[in-house]
């Protein structure tokens, strides 16, 4: 990214300005995109507990396996998710509330025993589901938001700040140089007009 900069003190000011601005909030960039490099791992490794849990919770009841075949599945369905959004660092986030069951009565004398544990253990696994995913949703934001934050810090401490600094020096040369070219223009009409007076008399 060329920086555009005229070679004159209003155009040096501005430079300064520009450069400052950005000197200055470098640090607060580095220290967001730091809090959401941490909250990226916290929500995968959450992520991946929660998978870790459902996995371990289906393994738990494997044997139930052929018992499935008798379920009723229209005794239990979810019925609404509650997610809440917050903010980190500035990026708002996903955030797991309540999740509702809705559960249809069934007849506790005719319907198999493990029909209420069946129940039990179907609201676990969508709940470690529904975490799961609500966390992978979340990684996906926040990891998101830390790449155009280190895009945002590469691009000041890489390109921006250095382009700055380099145009400020470039624009102080010029004036100097043309501040020393004018001193000499004076001295030697001051010197030309000393040696006309010199030879007037």
């Amino acid at each position: 990214m060329a920086i555009k900069f005229q070679y004159n003190k209003t155009s040096l000011g501005e430079m300064r300005k520009k450069l400052q601005m950005r000197q200055r909030a470098l640090p607060t960039i580095k220290s967001k995109e730091s809090a959401l490099r941490l909250e990226v791992k916290k929500a995968r490794d959450m992520a991946e507990d929660a998978e870790k849990r459902l996995e371990e919770l289906l393994g738990r009841y494997e044997y139930m396996a052929a018992l499935w075949s008798e379920f009723d599945w229209g005794l239990l369905r979810v019925g609404g998710v509650d997610i809440r959004e917050t903010k980190i660092a500035g990026v708002r986030i996903p955030v797991l509330g309540e999740i509702r069951f809705e559960e249809k009565s069934y007849d506790l004398f005719s319907s198999p025993v493990w029909f209420a544990d069946g129940v039990a253990l179907l609201k676990e696994i969508a709940r470690l589901g529904i975490e799961g995913a609500v966390y992978r949703r979340k990684t996906e934001v926040l990891d998101h938001a830390r790449k155009k934050t280190t895009q945002k810090v590469n691009l000041y401490e890489k390109v921006q700040i250095p382009g700055y600094e380099a145009a400020i020096l470039k624009i102080k040369r010029f004036l100097e140089d043309e501040e020393n070219l004018s001193k000499s223009a004076q001295k030697i009409v001051k010197n030309k007009h000393e040696h006309e007076g010199t030879e007037a008399l």
